[in-house]
């Protein structure tokens, strides 16, 4: 059985050493790994998916619903729910079976999903890059984001205009990372380059839809 999906929780980055010599930066990502809670058809559901449990918790701690929909599966009660779409469900994939880091393996490609650090209310120079004003004393006009309004036609600002607001805080996938290492034992993994979120985080990884050559 061969899923190329799985959750985890980033610890953080760091820096290992190939034989060359060469510096890798890589982000450090830790699974106990997955179990299949239920099966998703195309027949019945409208498309292929898997759906996972990840990191065991107390039945206290979820809501009534939540605590009815586990005991309906039989299964034990997670703290996390997410779905991994496949191409085909085939008798392969199992209720009830675990989903490891060894999924993956050094040289594979992987899209990491996660959410970003929220950065609260920022000004279009940190969320947008605007260039900014002169930086001279005196100036009084530095990182203002200036005139925005068209003249008198068509009197008005543009839908989609980058202005300060908030930042961060949001859905974000990279694409095309490496998988440089995995340790099965430890169920840690380290891909080279950072990935979105803080510390902790939890992050989706799955099989690279692109080639690095496709996603640069």
């Amino acid at each position: 059985m061969v899923i190329k999906g799985i959750l985890a929780r980033k610890v953080g980055m760091t820096q290992i050493f190939d034989d060359q010599g060469n510096r890798i930066p890589v982000t450090v990502v830790r699974t106990e790994g997955c179990k299949i809670l239920q099966k998703k058809i195309v027949e019945r559901d409208g498309y292929n998916a898997l759906l996972l449990g990840f990191e065991e918790t107390r039945e206290n701690r979820l809501n009534k619903p939540l605590r009815g929909f586990f005991k309906k599966l039989n299964a034990p009660f997670y703290r996390v729910l997410r779905e991994i779409r496949v191409d085909e469900i085939t008798d392969d994939f199992k209720v009830g079976d675990s989903i490891t880091v060894n999924t993956f393996k050094p040289g594979d490609r992987v899209d990491v999903t996660g959410t970003s650090k929220g950065k609260g209310f920022a000004g279009g120079v940190k969320r947008w890059h605007y260039g900014g004003g002169g930086a001279a004393h005196g100036s009084m006009f530095h990182r203002a984001p200036g005139s925005i309004g068209a003249s008198s036609y068509p009197s008005r600002v543009f839908k989609g205009q980058r202005l300060p607001g908030r930042m961060g805080g949001e859905t974000v996938t990279v694409q095309s990372l490496e998988v440089v290492k995995v340790y099965e034992d430890e169920g840690l993994m380290l891909i080279k380059g950072a990935v979105p979120g803080s510390r902790n985080s939890l992050l989706i990884i799955k099989d690279a839809k692109k080639s690095k050559k496709e996603s640069g």
